[in-house]
């Protein structure tokens, strides 16, 4: 029994061991506290920053879409990036992005542009480019217990990153105009810039009038039913921009016989500021373009010659340019020049693309008179060159050009663009290289 007692460890013998325990134990709960609240930090932060350059990539390309063809769109759409990646710092809760930012955005968010959604991304870019990419490489982050982590191997500082980009989808409007035109189905080559018989800039009758050979068949002026819409007082409110039917290609389209030229005159009007009939007062439902200028006096349609003159003159059309022998008119390429300097020159009560239409492209083959049914090939979108006169019924064409692509209104295609029409800026996954590796900070 004596000698059972003596082999029994004594209590203060343990002491040592416990406190190892103690320290083994509340080194495990330091480093799980660090992983908890360091983590979560970073968590967060990565969302905000990861929505700020969200923002930011769908504002400068949609600022890009908006200023494509000036000479200074490059940077415009890098400032409308950075501006509104500023403002999301400036939200609540967002103080740690803010300090990084500083009053120097452009150390910290980097802008670039490329033709194709895959890059390469550079700035300034291509002349052709259409996306956008915003990336932050490193946002620097207060370390609560990171200087825990870094003793048990973590040599990184603690940072979060994001890279975001954005740009143009084709989509199916539903904010067409009662409008349509012939396409031809065999001479669309989009690579060759050539949409269902159309290239930019084409100058081309929108509406017809009296006297003019039918495009579609006798009666028909390429009006079009939206809908259920029928009659005067609905293609007023449709040209307009009152009546929205989505549409898609494969569908058809019913005629809307007639000239109505009246209801059409108050409503298409309505797009240069010019407010007439049961219109008169609609300056605040129907607002008109940024720009509301045209040369005067108005290019009229010599019948004889199926050509559209100006003082006489022959139009002539190229690249987005309108001319006469003796003169310029104003155009496509003066009215997207004076958008991309606005607010300078624009109306303070104007929206932007007012003056682009939103046209079915039809295939008239085998219409005849009266109403028809007529397959839609496509959607063009059209600039409209000048206000329609009142009352008189063989000047009541709608002269337009086309421009190819314009600004959408209904849910994006889930690929980049790759033809012509309406587009709608949407976001894309980010690429690191052009074999389309994912970058793992998008």
């Amino acid at each position: 029994m004596n000698a059972s007692r003596t082999m029994r460890p004594l209590p203060r013998a343990q002491c040592g061991s416990v406190m190892v325990l103690i320290v083994v134990a509340l080194a495990a709960i330091l480093l799980m506290a660090a992983l908890a609240l360091d983590g979560s930090h970073m968590l967060v932060n990565k969302t905000r920053l990861q929505n700020a350059v969200d923002a930011a990539a769908l504002s400068g390309a949609k600022t890009l879409q908006q200023v494509m063809g000036s000479g200074n769109a490059d940077s415009l759409a890098q400032d409308a990036a950075r501006a509104t990646f500023q403002l999301n710092a400036q939200a609540a809760g967002n103080d740690e992005l803010a300090a990084a930012l500083g009053e120097d955005p452009a150390s910290l968010v980097q802008v670039d542009l490329a033709a194709s959604v895959y890059g390469p991304f550079s700035f300034p870019g291509p002349t052709d480019a259409r996306y956008v990419r915003v990336s932050v490489t490193q946002l620097p982050l207060t370390g609560f217990f990171w200087g825990l982590l870094q003793v048990f191997g973590n040599s990184s500082e603690k940072a979060v990153a994001a890279a975001a980009t954005a740009g143009p989808s084709p989509t199916s409007p539903c904010n067409i105009a009662p409008l349509m035109v012939c396409g031809n189905p065999a001479q669309h080559q989009p690579d060759a810039g050539l949409f269902w018989g159309y290239r930019f800039g084409d100058l081309e009758v929108l509406k017809g009038s009296a006297g003019n050979a039918p495009a579609i068949g006798p009666g028909n002026f390429q009006l079009i039913r939206l809908g259920d819409s029928s009659g005067g007082a609905d293609v007023r409110e449709a040209l307009a921009g009152g009546v929205e039917q989505c549409n898609s290609v494969g569908e058809t389209v019913e005629t809307e016989p007639g000239n109505t030229i009246g209801p059409v005159a108050q409503g298409f009007n309505t797009r240069f500021g010019q407010y007439s009939g049961a219109l008169s007062n609609s300056g605040d439902q129907y607002p008109p373009d940024l720009i509301t200028d045209y040369s005067a006096p108005r290019m009229t349609y010599n019948n004889s010659t199926a050509q559209a003159e100006y003082e006489g003159e022959v139009v002539n059309a190229s690249d987005g340019n309108l001319s006469t022998a003796s003169s310029a008119l104003l155009d496509y390429n003066d009215w997207r020049q004076r958008v991309a300097d606005c607010p300078n020159g624009c109306r303070s009560d104007g929206v932007f693309e007012r003056r682009i239409l939103k046209i079915v492209l039809g295939d008239c083959s085998g219409s005849s008179s009266g109403q028809v049914s007529v397959p839609v090939l496509g959607f063009g979108c059209f600039f409209l060159v000048q206000p329609l006169p009142t009352g008189a019924g063989n000047e009541a064409q709608i002269f337009g050009q086309f421009v190819s692509e314009c600004e959408g209104d209904n849910v994006p295609d889930s690929n980049p663009v790759d033809d012509g029409g309406p587009q709608i800026i949407q976001l894309y996954k980010t690429y690191i290289d052009n074999n389309r590796t994912p970058s793992s900070d998008s």
